[in-house]
């Protein structure tokens, strides 16, 4: 799993002035909106007893822990104590992780690493959402698997005749002409020709007024750290889905979808949409869920590649230098003692940066805390 980067969240209209508990990356957060509408993002573990501030309630711009009452303000920091005397200061250790958070593209977005902000990499643009001959759906759906299997997953192109038969591929035509990748530091894609299946269906009913072409382009791409689009040229109009593949652990992913299509745009047509993005990933949930290893090797060569499998070599090639860099989840990221549930994640923030004389304000116990004569590691 990759730090230092944004992640999509949660959609948009889920995140109100009702705090939430959402995961990624092993760690839990809390999201919601200040009186302004922006969105916040903590960690969901008050510095106190651990309370779950997602179980709290908001004062203002505040969160209130449910347990204590402590409030802190979307900065992090604690700014009262109801069970202390108001003369009484509140000690300058008594914080959270507060991590930047942007509303863009239908989703909120948290930037999980602790880099200042002019060395963070940049968020996808998606153009389409601000394009309004698109309409958007969205879909979400819990996999058992690694994120960087559902990841790689779409960006497969030479999968589909397969995995979705005559529904998205043409098992008759599987062949898959060379392409050529246009990437940069934090994205790729390339444009892919595929032998489209009949459509069926709603959309078979238009696409009968218009020949049906021997191949269609579709463009595969990803985008650092865990997004991928895959667009499609239809007879009938462009479909564009992307895939925001949420690492809740190591081997649970949350893949929420946003998908834009520029005929049927009635909201009518909407579940007809859905109906059809739960069908692919109901068929690509028992391949990826059974594929070994189950985590993605580290070395290129622990597994075989061939020429249309370029898009996913682009991708593990730059995730070993960003390895090398120092930004895969782990060492001081983990929490670990004895027993049972004994690790815990904890991605440092970039208040840590700003406040280092806090260092021992952000301690943190793994789940079944230490032995009596161990204290709990710092993740620093």
């Amino acid at each position: 799993m990759l730090k230092n980067f944004w992640y999509a969240l949660e959609f948009a209209e889920k995140v109100t002035r009702k705090p939430i508990r959402v995961t990624c990356l092993g760690q839990d957060f809390v999201l919601y909106r200040g009186e302004s509408g922006a969105p916040v993002c903590l960690s969901d573990l008050c510095v106190h007893r651990g309370g779950s501030l997602a179980m709290g309630s908001l004062v203002g711009d505040r969160i209130a822990c449910p347990y204590h009452g402590w409030q802190y303000n979307p900065d992090g920091a604690c700014v009262k104590i109801p069970a202390n005397a108001e003369e009484r200061t509140i000690p300058r250790k008594a914080r959270v992780d507060s991590y930047p958070a942007v509303e863009r593209y239908g989703m909120v977005w948290a930037f999980l690493g602790d880099l200042p902000e002019d060395e963070r990499p940049p968020i996808p643009v998606i153009p389409e959402h601000d394009d309004p001959s698109f309409r958007a759906v969205h879909f979400e759906m819990e996999l058992n698997a690694n994120y960087e299997r559902t990841f790689e997953n779409v960006v497969d192109a030479s999968h589909t005749p397969f995995v979705h038969g005559t529904s998205f591929g043409n098992p008759d035509k599987p062949e898959i002409p060379a392409f050529e990748i246009r990437s940069d530091d934090w994205s790729a894609e390339a444009d892919i020709f595929l032998s489209p299946p009949p459509p069926k269906g709603l959309w078979g009913l238009l696409a009968k007024r218009k020949p049906r072409p021997e191949y269609v382009t579709v463009t595969n791409g990803w985008y650092l750290p865990n997004v991928v689009k895959l667009h499609v040229r239809l007879p009938i109009g462009d479909m564009l889905l992307y895939d925001f593949n949420i690492p809740i652990t190591q081997d649970r992913t949350m893949v929420k979808i946003i998908g834009y299509r520029n005929f049927f745009t009635g909201g009518w047509a909407d579940e007809n949409a859905r109906k059809r993005i739960e069908k692919i990933l109901v068929q690509d949930r028992p391949v990826v869920e059974s594929q070994r290893p189950e985590l993605l090797p580290f070395d290129l060569a622990d597994e075989l590649h061939v020429r249309s499998d370029a898009l996913q070599v682009a991708y593990r090639r730059r995730r070993a230098q960003l390895i090398a860099q120092g930004w895969w989840v782990g060492g001081d990221d983990i929490i670990a003692t004895e027993g049972p549930r004994r690790n815990a994640t904890v991605i440092a923030s970039p208040t840590r940066r700003d406040h280092p004389e806090l260092a021992s304000a952000w301690v943190h116990k793994a789940r079944n805390g230490g032995k009596p004569d161990e204290p709990a590691r710092r993740a620093q």
